[in-house]
């Protein structure tokens, strides 16, 4: 198989997994004062110190929680409740709509238990916010508790402005949570000279364990601790800490900052690589996001013309390759990427995109295997849309009930149909896969439905030349 979903969790650095090993075969807890929990503390301590060493942080700024989506609510919640507690007036957030549902589902629950009040950042088309709306919304609101911007987006890739944004803020003595779980790993992340107030991270997207992040918080910024129980980690997250967690954590992080220049650069090649390849072996595809240097170097994030993201990922994983789709998933029925939707893209075009992310794992013959692939799983999932639309008893597909292309990819693939079962995808001529689907629906079919507004996104559009290196 061919892992491209980096950006959802990466795999652990071997040096990683045997610090933490070794870790886990010692007892004790950090917080015993016997010579074992004296231990422990000592390893907890020395991770913490490592993991600030690297991103610009002091050690006592470091609060150890169960990762990124505990961090996000822990900073939300618990800076917003001691603005509030402090000044009562200060009852709104400002935050964006691009937001993981770790932030945004936190500010609505504030906004339906706690009374809170939401002032959105508008988003730019390639998926970022300024600072210069930012300034706007505080200098027009006097009752902001927290400004919460991620520092780089975990759907399009794009990089947010944040030491601009946490200026501005700062200027209102506001204090600002950033997101940063994408970031550490990819991009330069100085907690520091940030000038934020709390910044989230998680082990799991740089090469750690999963099930560890941390809240890097300013020791003078109150946060009201969401778990309460034995006052660990300076009384913000009480718990018995995961020392093997943190050992393996602090491994990660070294690993990776230390390795960032050279890592990035190569992540970059290989992401360019496969954007210009899709672009130029694809009609009908936009690269969402900004361009380089505003996007993370893993990133590529496509919206693929007459597709369903869903059925394209399942066709995709019957032919080895790993990557995820930009909507989530309610109750079973596929919803459009809240972040599509935030850019200005419309539910239908939202629904057909696709993310695929490289890691330190990555290789060229990875992003070979992905180009190859690609073009006729496409054009399986454009016929399956074709076919989910046509009425019952009406054209080629007449024996089929109408039914969501993802469902008739499954269908595909469950039953063995020949483009996937014996992998015809992978010898079929370009020029075929450009005009038409090799499926129950006909080269005139998709050559028709290429020419709807559906496909009326050009390469042109993607802000990237196909034949240019330079252009992401």
């Amino acid at each position: 198989m061919v892992y491209l979903d980096h950006a959802a969790t990466t795999p652990m650095h071997p040096a990683a997994i045997e610090a933490m090993t070794a870790a886990l075969g010692s007892a004790g807890n950090a917080s015993s004062l016997h010579t074992t929990g004296r231990a422990a503390r000592r390893r907890i301590e020395e991770s913490r110190e490592l993991i600030a060493g690297r991103l610009g942080a002091r050690p006592s700024e470091v609060i150890f929680t169960a990762g990124g989506t505990e961090s996000d609510n822990l900073a939300v919640k618990g800076i917003y409740w001691a603005r509030r507690d402090a000044q009562p007036g200060r009852r709104r957030i400002v935050t964006s709509r691009v937001e993981h549902h770790a932030v945004l589902d936190a500010v609505d629950w504030l906004v339906e238990h706690e009374g809170a009040q939401v002032s959105w950042l508008p988003t730019a088309a390639d998926g970022s916010v300024s600072p210069a709306a930012l300034r706007e919304v505080l200098h027009s609101h006097d009752d902001v508790a927290l400004v919460s911007v991620m520092w780089a987006n975990n759907e399009v890739g794009t990089i947010m402005p944040t030491a601009e944004l946490a200026a501005v803020a700062a200027e209102f003595g506001v204090p600002m949570h950033s997101d940063a779980i994408q970031a550490v790993g990819q991009l330069p992340v100085d907690f520091g000279a940030s000038r934020l107030s709390a910044m989230s991270v998680t082990a799991h997207k740089f090469g750690g364990p999963p099930g560890i992040g941390a809240l890097l918080l300013r020791r003078d910024v109150a946060c009201v601790p969401l778990l309460h129980g034995g006052g660990q980690e300076r009384d913000v997250r009480s718990g018995t800490p995961d020392v093997a967690g943190a050992v393996g954590m602090a491994a990660a992080a070294r690993i990776a900052v230390d390795g960032l220049e050279a890592n990035s650069a190569r992540l970059r090649l290989l992401r360019n690589r496969l954007v210009e390849g899709v672009l130029a072996e694809i009609d009908g595809v936009r690269l969402n996001g900004a361009r380089d240097p505003l996007r993370l170097p893993g990133n590529a994030h496509f919206t693929f013309g007459g597709c369903e993201g869903d059925a394209l990922l399942m066709l995709l994983d019957a032919n080895g390759i790993e990557c995820s789709t930009g909507s989530a998933c309610t109750a079973g029925v596929a919803q459009p990427s809240h972040v599509l939707i935030a850019m200005g893209a419309d539910p239908a075009s939202a629904r057909g995109s696709l993310r695929l992310s490289l890691g330190h794992t990555s290789v060229d013959a990875d992003v070979d295997a992905a180009l190859r692939v690609l073009p006729a799983a496409v054009a399986r999932a454009r016929g399956a849309a074709l076919a989910a639309a046509e009425p019952p008893g009406e054209g080629p597909c007449r024996d089929e009930r109408r039914v969501d292309s993802s469902v008739a990819a499954a269908r595909m693939v469950d039953a063995g149909h020949e483009v996937v079962g014996v992998h015809l995808a992978l010898s079929t001529a370009p020029s075929t896969l450009r005009t038409g689907s090799r499926g129950c629906c006909s080269k005139e079919d998709a050559s028709d439905a290429r020419r709807s507004p559906m496909y009326s996104e050009s390469r042109s559009m993607s802000g990237i030349s196909p034949r240019s290196s330079t252009k992401t």
